[in-house]
């Protein structure tokens, strides 16, 4: 008996530990909020620090539960609608595309436009979600990712709740991540310079490009081989 019961608790520390890693391994690179950083600081210039700090909670939480609820509830709501995961990154790709393009064509006119608009909390406020946690942070790809690994979770009762704390811990470390790569931004920002700085967001909007295309293709190639194979 006792020792069916340390069994029992072995498997359930194992698949514990199994799955914090596995929803951290797969979710922090396709985040990687400091690839992001650059393009955070860019989008809040005028802001003031506190204002930043403010910024990089809200959206450090914004994307624990975007993260979370695609994990738990991600394939119910496809369902219920009807959408498929590759769907899901054709168009997410599509948006990525789209708000990388803009920041690598950025000029000074779009930034001082958004020096200008910084000084409204409201306008500060509405950017927390669209588009800074949503596509910038957590993008179709970190979403399409969190479902899919939500649809593995195992389906025995006995394992189910280590299975929910250890997706809760990993998601946590994630959004811990985001809040620690945005609030010292700037920090890393003056020691860098600003020639560096902009080479960083160059690079970064041109990465997240790429990203979208390889997100959108990635959709494309399953659609396709669907279609092919039937």
């Amino acid at each position: 008996m006792r020792r069916s019961i340390l069994l029992e608790m072995h498997t359930t520390i194992a698949e514990f530990v199994r799955t914090t890693v596995l929803i951290i391994a797969a979710l922090f690179p396709i985040v990687n909020p400091l690839c992001s950083a650059p393009i955070f600081l860019t989008m809040t210039r005028g802001c003031s620090p506190e204002t930043r700090r403010s910024l990089a909670l809200k959206i450090a939480l914004n994307g624990l539960l975007l993260l979370a609820g695609s994990i738990f509830f991600g394939t119910n709501i496809l369902d219920f609608f009807g959408i498929s995961i590759p769907v899901v990154q054709v168009g997410g790709g599509m948006v990525v595309i789209a708000s990388g393009w803009s920041l690598l064509n950025r000029g000074e006119d779009d930034e001082r436009r958004d020096e200008e608009a910084s000084g409204s909390a409201a306008a500060v406020a509405q950017r927390a979600f669209y588009p800074l946690t949503l596509p910038l942070t957590v993008g179709p790809g970190s979403i399409s990712v969190a479902i899919t690994v939500g649809a593995n979770r195992p389906p025995a009762s006995e394992t189910r709740w280590a299975y929910l704390t250890a997706a809760i811990l990993g998601v946590v470390v994630v959004a811990i991540t985001i809040y620690l790569s945005y609030r010292f931004a700037e920090v890393i920002a003056r020691v860098l310079g600003e020639a560096a700085m902009n080479v960083i967001l160059r690079l970064s909007s041109f990465i997240l490009v790429c990203i979208g295309v390889q997100i959108a293709w990635n959709g494309v190639s399953t659609l396709l081989h669907s279609v092919l194979g039937h």
